[in-house]
């Protein structure tokens, strides 16, 4: 069964929220994991495509749009989710379909009020399912 992460961002909104994602890969690909970034839309996947090349100027992240990609990291919208199931980076703000697939899912959670919304919806979805749920809370600039 999926476990799934919710990390809690305590300030900051959409931009924090990349930034973050951005870390929080850093830390799975160092760890050896595939990921796979889900974007709200195309216009997200630019943007974070961008980011993961230069959040940070001593960091090298190998990555590759769409999720058919060799790339250990692989970002692209729900109909792009690839084929392996290792972990699963949710930004989008519904639940992909084949989120079940995935050993682990990480739902990123900023303050802004569309965002916390759906981020409550999703979390009543898992729980209401049985899956193992946990929250961490990110204060600050967040750093997994």
């Amino acid at each position: 069964m999926t476990q799934i992460d919710f990390h809690i961002l305590q300030h900051g909104g959409a931009t924090e929220a990349l930034l973050y994602c951005c870390r929080l890969v850093e830390k799975a690909w160092q760890r050896g994991h595939q990921i796979f970034i889900h974007c709200r839309d195309e216009a997200q996947c630019e943007m974070l495509d961008e980011l993961l090349w230069s959040f940070r100027p001593d960091s090298f992240l190998p990555h590759a749009r769409l999720g058919n990609a060799e790339e250990a990291i692989a970002l692209g919208t729900a109909d792009q989710l690839g084929h392996h199931c290792d972990v699963l980076i949710n930004l989008g703000g519904e639940i992909p379909d084949a989120f079940s697939r995935f050993r682990r899912l990480a739902e990123i959670v900023c303050q802004e009020e569309q965002w916390l919304q759906n981020s409550r919806q999703r979390f009543r979805f898992y729980q209401h399912r049985g899956y193992p749920l946990q929250r961490h809370t990110i204060p600050g600039k967040g750093h997994p």
